[in-house]
């Protein structure tokens, strides 16, 4: 029988250039990080800006050059921490960087790691999707289903992924994932319900909004979500963590 810690439930690959401000955010355990965004290209050539931790333990032993312009090809999680902003608690999402790919692994793509199943994983010279991630968590919040105004069907989720602590093989936390979901994904995602457990697959993206001030102003804003390509509901699973619930 697999332990759960045995699957992989939060792992993306992401690639582009670091853009703006590299600086030493905090210290834990005696281990310091440093912070910046990264700007990937999509597909179609629009820009999304990621926010990205790193160890200093990582930067030393791959001898990065973090400065502005630099090309890095990186692995690792998409997790959340609450922030108090403004005497409010507000939700904050980076990209947790576990390595650093290299050169020569970007020009094999079968050399890197086979998680994200029938997805290409990210291949600088075939010119594959620079950004892919793979989720695997519970539904915390019910699901919002839409259809905008040009008849578009839109649904979004809220997922809560077990983080692992794989010291004590015990799961430590969950980080929150806010995802989006379009046309029959998003009516199939629609009809779930709170504790549904589900995969999905697609990139991370940031999308930038408007939000009006007390004052009447409104303040430019960026938000961050999984835009999500696939979604296959773990039934199994999800009817064991209801029938838990309702014992």
């Amino acid at each position: 029988m697999n332990n759960a810690l045995d699957d992989i439930n939060n792992y993306a690959q992401i690639l582009g250039k670091i853009v703006g401000k590299v600086e030493r955010n905090f210290e834990a355990y005696g281990e310091g990080f440093y912070g910046f965004n990264l700007a990937i290209s999509r597909l179609s050539e629009e820009i999304d800006t990621i926010p990205v931790t790193i160890s200093e333990r990582i930067v030393k032993a791959k001898e990065l050059n973090l400065v502005e312009g630099e090309e890095l090809c990186l692995s690792g999680e998409f997790r959340s921490y609450n922030k108090n902003v403004d005497g409010k608690s507000r939700l904050m999402l980076h990209f947790f960087v576990h390595n650093v790919i290299s050169e020569e692994e970007l020009l094999n793509a079968n050399d890197l790691e086979p998680v994200l199943g029938d997805y290409v994983p990210v291949n600088k010279e075939h010119g594959a999707n620079h950004n892919l991630i793979k989720l695997e968590g519970f539904i915390c919040k019910p699901p919002i289903y839409r259809v905008t105004p040009f008849n578009r069907e839109i649904c979004d989720v809220l997922l809560a992924i077990n983080r692992p602590n794989h010291t004590s093989k015990t799961f430590c936390k969950s980080d929150y994932i806010p995802c989006i979901l379009w046309g029959r994904n998003a009516r199939f995602a629609g009809k779930m319900a709170i504790g549904d457990k589900i995969r999905v697959m697609g990139r991370i993206q940031s999308r930038d909004y408007n939000k009006k001030q007390e004052n009447g102003a409104f303040e430019v804003k960026t938000a961050y979500e999984i835009s999500c390509q696939s979604v296959v509901l773990c039934e199994n699973e999800s009817k064991s963590k209801k029938e838990e619930e309702i014992v």
